[in-house]
């Protein structure tokens, strides 16, 4: 029986993993906070108390951490994944990355002959709830073929972009296209209530039209009634916007428009509100103060 390590038990990571376990597939976790391992032990999944203990005798390893700091810990740590999984794993990356990051472990991975792809997701809690999330592969191709079945019981599409980098390169192109459609959405509710508009009318209407795309459909209405819930946080945006920057910089792209959002999202995780949903950059911008 296939047996995956899974890395990261937080909103997302935990929503994916039960998911792998619902199809049958062997599973052992590991979390930083073992709080969070507590209903996979309640199901009768393994709970390993380190990466190292996870990854043993792994068929595959997913991972999906905060960050490339994280990353690197886990990835790179003297009893991490690089350093204690057997040669011919496959480890699918779903964190955030900078291709930076995924390359020096893809290297570092494949002295070891263990395969490491760069495989964020596009979706969120509903998503990743529903099995449809989906990957953005960057990789050997042999071992996105191998892996193929580990991602269909997590999403809906896994596509393979290119080689090490690629999946994190265009994870981080969507997610500054998202923060900055989300900025605007921003700009729109505050407009749409100085004057007064329905709100439903408003959200209806520009659902239907040009604009209309999840985030239309989604943020707006969360912004318009102050529902901060977060699904995916303001934090985690202004750090992916950050990499995607320092991407574009490295390439020699202008960023004049994904710099000026930037700043909102800095702006925002500087006030205190780095934890609320990236709808919350309404209350930042019209200078609100969250509901506790």
């Amino acid at each position: 029986m296939t047996t995956v390590a899974f890395i990261g038990l937080g909103a997302m990571g935990s929503r994916m993993a039960m998911n792998l376990h619902a199809t049958g597939i062997k599973l052992r976790v590991y979390n930083r906070d073992k709080a969070k391992t507590k209903p996979f032990a309640d199901k009768g999944i393994e709970v390993a108390d380190s990466v190292a203990a996870v990854v043993k005798g792994a068929d595959f390893v997913v991972s999906i951490i905060a960050d490339d700091a994280a990353t690197r810990a886990v990835m790179l740590g003297d009893a991490g994944v690089v350093a204690s999984a057997a040669k011919g794993t496959i480890v699918l990356d779903s964190s955030t990355n900078s291709p930076a990051m995924v390359k020096e472990v893809a290297a570092a991975a494949a002295k070891k002959g263990i395969v490491y792809l760069d495989a964020p997701v596009s979706g969120s809690l509903a998503q990743a709830q529903g099995k449809e999330l989906v990957f953005l592969v960057g990789g050997d191709a042999k071992g996105f073929e191998k892996a193929q079945p580990i991602m269909a019981a997590m999403g809906r599409l896994a596509k393979r972009i290119g080689d090490t980098g690629a999946g994190a390169t265009l994870k981080l192109i969507n997610n500054m296209i998202s923060a900055t459609l989300t900025a605007a959405l921003v700009e729109a509710a505050m407009t749409a209530e100085a004057a007064g508009l329905d709100k439903d009318a408003t959200v209806e209407i520009l659902s239907e039209g040009a604009a209309g795309c999840r985030l239309t459909k989604t943020k707006l209405p969360k912004m318009l009634k102050r529902d901060y819930a977060p699904q995916f946080q303001i934090a985690l945006m202004d750090k992916d916007v950050r990499y995607y920057l320092a991407m574009a910089q490295d390439l020699d792209v202008p960023t004049p428009v994904s710099s000026a959002v930037r700043s909102q999202y800095q702006g925002a995780r500087r006030a205190a509100l780095g934890a609320l949903d990236t709808a919350g950059l309404f209350a930042y911008a019209a200078s609100e103060k969250p509901k506790a």
